[in-house]
């Protein structure tokens, strides 16, 4: 042992150094050299296998990014509608005539996942907002080489039956291994039984301390909870709610949430039976955050869409084809 590290740490070490070098000299070869897989099999003395494995390698870890300038098609159309109509960016994400929601939701999920990388650096902290969406979109994004990044739960997971730190840890934790980034979990409920517990609890330092990072967001990542989503968003499936609060969504029309806090179709949030309780960021909150990167896809979310782009909360939108096209159709 040398310097307080082991011959099997630097063996370790040095491969991984060595398969970066190679996938770094395939990449210049094959996206800048314009060299052929085989051409480059032949150059490095490997195989094409190889190769292939060392481009993927590259696009893993970030050597390689690729962007793409579409035409001005049909989507790009759409994209730049719904950039104009709401004043916001928008990407629309390709998804065939016949797919099932759980694929619209992968494919939505794997570009966001692509587009989010782009948007994140060094320095700077991150808010995730759990559910399906961000647990899906958790699942896909690149690795990207950042330093003192910050990852933070902006709401919180637990209720009746499950603390929800597993659920939501795990989305926050793929999010800070991607960017080795500090991840702040918020060990709350997500609706608390009494708004009086929230504010005493509020008071409590450990608790206060995650308050104080979230207040620091510089980019808000979040999907749109539904309670009429075909794909049942996590806040509506699980034991979150009872008899009660079920009414009181009834009665007061709620469309949607973020971060369990409940709006309508017309964007208001004046909610106290629901929002009193909720220990997510009031809107006015969320609307403050710099960057605030949205990703929705089911054509069953779309009334929880406008709702969220009429209360300002969208800088950026990740949003599925079928759904773009339904939302310009009837905000004419």
């Amino acid at each position: 042992m040398q310097n307080g590290l082991c011959e099997g740490d630097e063996t370790v070490t040095t491969q991984a150094e060595e398969r970066s070098r190679d996938a770094l000299r395939a990449a210049q070869l094959y996206y800048m050299q314009d060299l052929t897989m085989d051409a480059i099999a032949h150059e490095m003395r490997v195989s094409r296998s190889s190769v292939s494995r060392l481009l993927q390698h590259a696009r893993d870890v970030g050597l390689v990014t690729i962007s793409i300038s579409p035409p001005d098609d049909a989507r790009g159309q759409m994209a730049q509608r719904i950039a104009d109509r709401f004043g916001i960016t928008a990407h629309v994400v390709p998804t065939p005539a016949r797919t099932s929601e759980a694929e619209r939701l992968e494919r939505t999920a794997l570009t966001a996942a692509r587009i989010l990388a782009e948007r994140v650096e060094s320095s700077m902290t991150v808010g995730v907002a759990w559910g399906s969406t961000l647990s899906a979109v958790a699942r896909h994004v690149p690795l990207k080489d950042v330093h003192d990044t910050h990852i933070v739960q902006m709401n919180g997971a637990a209720n009746v039956r499950t603390s929800g730190i597993p659920y939501a840890g795990e989305i926050l934790s793929k999010f800070g291994a991607a960017w080795s980034s500090s991840v702040h979990q918020f060990p709350v409920p997500a609706l608390f039984d009494d708004p009086r517990t929230k504010h005493a609890m509020w008071r409590e330092r450990s608790v206060r301390s995650v308050l104080e990072i979230q207040q620091r967001v510089g980019l808000f990542v979040f999907g749109l909870g539904s309670p009429h989503a075909d794909v049942p968003s996590h806040v509506y499936s699980g034991d979150y709610f009872d008899e009660r609060d079920r009414a009181v969504i009834e009665r007061e029309g709620v469309v949607g949430d973020c971060a369990t806090v409940f709006y309508r179709a017309d964007g208001s949030s004046d909610i106290p039976e629901l929002n009193a309780r909720s220990s997510g960021p009031d809107l006015d909150t969320v609307r403050r955050i710099p960057r605030r990167f949205c990703v929705v896809s089911s054509l069953s979310k779309l009334d929880g869409l406008r709702g969220a782009l009429a209360a300002g909360l969208v800088t950026e939108l990740v949003v599925e084809e079928a759904l773009a096209r339904r939302l310009l159709s009837v905000t004419r």
